[in-house]
């Protein structure tokens, strides 16, 4: 329990230029020096824990710094994937063309751009390293900072480290229909949470609660199923739910907790799935807490969603209340009432901790928001659950 309402994010958070750079080489396949991505990343690393406790966060993770992306960067760490597919164009590039026009000169693609929207394909039999190398490395630097800074005297409420679900990497590193080993989505989406499993538990493992980035469960139903039926789409939502309870039948429900986002593209979103039809579909992840948006012109009317479908017993709800595309400065008012309007909806305040909308770096390259504001972001995030915990609990 709690008397006050606890602060958190949605996963990447800003990278410097220079580590933005070599993970680009190295994802891009071009020549960089190994040793200085090494020490780049490390410093990274430092440099975000120190940042998010000197904000204020209560729960805190590396910033996913050391990857070039939040899904793309299992290619480093599973065998079987090759060539290169090409995702779909979202629905709001094909009703506003204008838009699209638009948003292509926000973003050139070029040889300093990660890959986001041509990334490789399954081709042959997934393997997950074996030795466990990335995972261990990432969950070691991680583990060093929260140790410097607890040698100071500053340690975090909690702490929680991301990793992408099955049905994200299914439907971003697409799967070739000539692959001999998976004749389907499912037996494909399957295969891959056999392999993350690994990854999950190597999480849970150190003590951290495992944050699932499914974005899937929403944004893909204006990308690779924009052309599908609404029951098509969420009949492939209970098949990725199914896959990732599959991943994390070995660990606790309370230590994980599901991210799922309609995508943090500066759009129209105007065929997003309202939550209300998403609700009782993600309700059957063995997830303690759902981590979403809530903070955007788009879903933020959405928070009574939760007085009609009730959380699942026992489960929290992490509300993002911070949008993450736009460098307007939320007022530490405004988050005061969103977090107010959903801790009303969902009935009980110990069971809400303000978040963001979704991560403020997913990719390298790939940010809106610029990295000072971002942080003047975070800082007013725990402004507003102050304002709030005094509405919600007294002072």
């Amino acid at each position: 329990m709690t008397d006050r309402i606890l602060t958190t994010h949605a996963g990447s958070l800003p990278r410097t230029p220079e580590l933005t750079r070599l993970l680009v080489a190295r994802d891009q396949r071009r020549a960089f020096d190994v040793a200085e991505l090494e020490e780049v990343a490390a410093d990274a690393v430092a440099a975000t824990v120190a940042a998010q406790l000197a904000t204020g966060l209560d729960l805190i993770n590396d910033g996913e710094v050391p990857r070039v992306g939040f899904s793309t960067y299992v290619l480093e760490r599973i065998e079987g994937f090759g060539g290169a597919g090409h995702r779909k164009p979202t629905l709001d590039s094909l009703a506003f063309p204008d838009y699209a026009a638009f948003q292509a000169k926000q973003i050139v693609e070029g040889a300093d751009v990660a890959r986001v929207w041509d990334p490789p394909m399954a081709q042959g039999l997934l393997t997950y390293d074996p030795t466990l190398s990335g995972i261990t490395a990432d969950l070691d630097g991680f583990d060093r900072e929260l140790a410097v800074q607890a040698a100071q005297g500053r340690v975090p409420a909690g702490t929680f480290f991301s990793a992408a679900t099955p049905g994200i990497v299914s439907t971003t590193l697409l799967l070739d229909a000539a692959n001999p080993h998976y004749g389907d989505d499912r037996a494909y989406v399957f295969a891959l949470a056999e392999e993350l499993r690994v990854e999950y538990e190597a999480i849970a493992a150190r003590g951290h609660v495992l944050q699932l980035d499914a974005p899937d469960l929403a944004m893909e139903r204006v990308i690779q199923f924009g052309d599908a039926t609404l029951e098509e789409f969420l009949a492939a939502v209970d098949l990725h739910i199914g896959a990732l309870n599959h991943a994390i039948r070995n660990i606790p429900r309370e230590q994980v907790r599901l991210h799922v986002c309609w995508g943090n593209w500066q759009g129209p979103h105007q065929d997003d799935v309202p939550v209300d039809v998403l609700l009782p579909h993600l309700y059957r992840a063995n997830v303690g807490a759902f981590s979403i948006p809530l903070g955007n012109p788009r879903h933020q009317h959405e928070a009574p969603a939760f007085r009609e479908h009730p959380l699942p017993e026992g489960a929290l709800l992490i509300p993002g209340v911070i949008d993450v595309t736009t460098n307007y400065l939320e007022h530490p008012q405004v988050v005061a009432n969103r977090i107010v309007e959903v801790a009303e909806a969902v009935g009980d305040p110990t069971r809400v901790i303000a978040g963001t909308d979704c991560g403020l770096s997913t990719f390298a390259s790939y940010e809106f928001v610029a990295t000072d504001v971002a942080w003047a972001k975070l800082g007013v995030l725990v402004e507003g659950a102050e304002i709030a915990s005094k509405r919600l609990f007294g002072a």
